[in-house]
């Protein structure tokens, strides 16, 4: 099926046609820089007061995040010319590096046991002030002015609890010592982000999706079983999925690794799209098509390594593409985010080359 008015398209329109499964002008392109990376960008002459979506072409896509943390004091504990090592709003103690992209590493966490649980959730509770209101009489005209696709962001499940308040060797034995420590925190999560995003949709504020991030991957497989996921975090995913759709958004999961034995389940319950579809981690953009296409879109899929060699990554976007865009459902992007390693040129070709080959026309 074919979206009407395909010459004049906004991102909203684009992306919705896509996740409606039918083929628009031509495929979104969407990415996300490291700072790092913008960093090097305005070395090598990106304006440092563009706007970098109107500046490659790349479609808009925006949103408010919901804020479920219990709110700890953000303090710095050390700083060099290289790294800060601070504490965060979940509790957890990090150190990020100054000018060079990636995750943080973990120094230690607040929720180190169900009682510290008690104490944290009792920090968690869903009041107005957690919505940053002036975000929204902001940029909400312009949104729906531009065409923007509008996103409510989630923050809840295994992701938020492994790598914000509890580490990952710690929430792992606990899925499978203590699951219904586990399941509250899921579960309490949850209903604090609805219990948020209500308070949003009562002002009037309407959004296309809901998306949260809940990386369960790595290498070659998820970090538990398909039972464990069934037990602990489906209810929870099924819960967000239904609220979504009973409002006439779309729900979109980002997570990271290897997931291919839990992609059924999730289309059970109604995920609209899967991101990033992470190639070096064990998934196949072209098999999950082959297979799920009809009833589940994807976003991203072009693997991220090969940033690093240009002529690499171009060929393996004229395998990838123009599969991945038949009937819709497909967002391209690479398979994780835009690292510092690559050239404002480099990415600049990147764009280019999407567009050409996720053209309709």
């Amino acid at each position: 099926m074919i979206c009407g008015c395909k010459e004049r398209m906004t991102s909203r329109e684009r992306i919705r046609c896509m996740l409606e499964h039918r083929e628009a002008d031509r495929v979104p392109v969407l990415d996300a820089p490291w700072g790092a990376t913008l960093e090097r960008w305005h070395r090598e002459g990106l304006p440092t007061d563009v706007d970098v979506v109107e500046y490659f072409g790349l479609d808009r896509a925006d949103g408010l995040g919901i804020d479920t943390s219990p709110r700890y004091a953000q303090l710095i504990v050390e700083e060099t010319d290289t790294y800060r090592i601070t504490t965060t709003a979940w509790g957890a103690t990090v150190k990020n590096w100054t000018h060079m992209g990636g995750v943080p590493e973990d120094l230690g966490f607040a929720v180190t046991t169900p009682e510290a649980w008690r104490e944290t959730k009792a920090r968690i509770t869903p009041t107005r002030d957690r919505i940053d209101w002036d975000k929204l009489e902001r940029d909400y005209r312009r949104w729906q002015e531009t065409g923007t696709w509008t996103s409510l962001g989630f923050c809840f499940g295994f992701q938020v609890a492994l790598s914000c308040m509890v580490g990952t060797e710690r929430l792992l034995i606990a899925m499978a010592e203590d699951p219904e420590w586990v399941a509250d925190i899921f579960s309490h999560l949850l209903e604090v982000n609805i219990a948020l995003a209500e308070m949003v949709l009562a002002e009037g504020y309407r959004f296309d999706d809901i998306c949260w991030c809940d990386d369960m991957g790595f290498k070659g497989k998820p970090f538990f079983s398909l039972a464990m996921y069934r037990e602990l975090l489906k209810p929870v995913h099924a819960r967000a999925i239904a609220w979504a759709h009973d409002r006439g958004m779309k729900a979109r999961l980002h997570s990271c690794g290897d997931i291919r034995t839990l992609v059924p389940d999730l289309i059970e319950i109604g995920i609209d799209m899967l991101n990033p579809l992470e190639v070096k981690a064990g998934m196949d953009p072209i098999a999950l098509k082959a297979q799920y296409g009809d009833r589940l879109g994807f976003h991203g899929g072009l693997n991220a390594a090969l940033y690093d060699h240009p002529e690499e990554l171009w060929e393996e976007m004229r395998r990838v593409i123009p599969i991945m865009k038949r009937g819709g459902g497909y967002w391209i992007s690479s398979d994780h985010s835009v690292p510092e390693t690559v050239s404002l040129e480099t990415f600049r070709e990147f764009v280019r080359l999407a567009k050409e080959l996720g053209s309709y026309a």
